[in-house]
């Protein structure tokens, strides 16, 4: 009896210890992904499976087949919290005409008044925070870099404070194809996101954001029922090492 029950504690603590390889430094972290399964996560309703795990990583490929919302959320609602999270996207789908976005939020424009765009190979996702598709973290391939707060950014009724602080700092992104890193911070209605060790959104307030709420993954494009290709904004995307600390 005894020799059975030492199988199982030295059975059980190499899984331990590879469930928290990849956790940050310290105390408090929590995963909310196990590397196997998306347990602890609501998979679209008639999703078909477009939502799924592929050699320990969740992976997407733009087409879900649901009806309704085609994001992925965590089953648990966060308030005040650090998430740490590693994404990339496995190629680019096409290519998007980009405006160049200035300092304050704006886009650039020519002496007509018309925004300024250049083609350039894409691929596009977001984070959603405490529920709110407003307060999304973007995830693309923009001269700006990921981290835009693109609902905000775009909101002419917020103060130009919060629409120049939900504008990168700088582009530190990787190629696609590479993993990145990104923490995000969230504290009352003020958020700073760190991208690759470097923040690119300093402690931006975001009116309005709810108290608490789930963590999402974002579906964004898919094929273009018109023309049959995928569209060139699409989430072709992976994330691991996914955690939350609580504060």
């Amino acid at each position: 009896m005894m020799k059975g029950l030492m199988a199982v504690a030295l059975a059980w603590i190499p899984l331990a210890l590879t469930g928290l390889a990849g956790s940050p430094p310290g105390q408090g972290w929590v995963s909310l992904f196990n590397g196997r399964d998306l347990s602890g996560w609501k998979v679209p309703e008639g999703d078909g499976g477009h939502w799924k795990v592929v050699d320990g990583v969740i992976d997407y490929d733009a087409q879900s087949e649901a009806k309704g919302d085609r994001n992925l959320w965590t089953e648990q609602s966060f308030g005040d919290f650090v998430l740490h999270i590693q994404w990339r996207f496995k190629k680019t789908t096409g290519l998007y005409p980009m405006p160049t976005i200035l300092p304050d939020g704006t886009y650039k424009t020519d002496e007509k008044g018309q925004v300024i765009t250049q083609l350039r190979p894409n691929a596009d996702s977001g984070i959603f925070l405490r529920g709110h598709r407003k307060a999304q973290i973007n995830l693309w391939c923009w001269p700006c870099g990921s981290g835009e707060i693109w609902g905000y950014r775009n909101d002419k009724t917020m103060p130009a404070v919060v629409r120049a602080g939900c504008v990168p700092k700088l582009c530190a992104d990787k190629p696609v194809g590479q993993w990145n890193t990104m923490v995000i911070t969230m504290k009352g209605d003020r958020v700073t996101v760190q991208l690759n060790g470097q923040t690119v959104i300093d402690n931006v307030q975001l009116p309005g954001v709810p108290e608490e709420g789930p963590i999402g993954l974002q579906h964004h494009g898919g094929i273009n029922r018109r023309t049959g290709q995928m569209s060139p904004a699409s989430s072709l995307i992976q994330f691991r090492e996914i955690y939350i600390k609580p504060l």
